[in-house]
């Protein structure tokens, strides 16, 4: 049995906008050009894409418990 089978999974454009990010690589170009200097888990890149999915999502809660490295 697959897990998909077994469940509901809902794929909502938060997984393709985050998909083509991904794909164009809109992080490792953020990166590039604004290096992390200190010793933070997430980058300046990863962190662009965690702020515009939020944005997107129009929820109400704090981006610290949407994004988890």
């Amino acid at each position: 049995m697959s897990i998909i089978a077994d469940s509901n999974v809902t794929v909502a454009y938060l997984g393709i906008v985050s998909g083509i990010v991904d794909k164009l690589g809109i992080c490792e170009y953020i990166d590039r050009f604004i290096p992390k200097k200190r010793s933070h888990l997430v980058t300046h890149g990863q962190a662009v894409k965690a702020l515009l999915l939020n944005c997107l999502g129009f929820t109400e809660r704090r981006l610290s418990l949407h994004y988890h490295v």
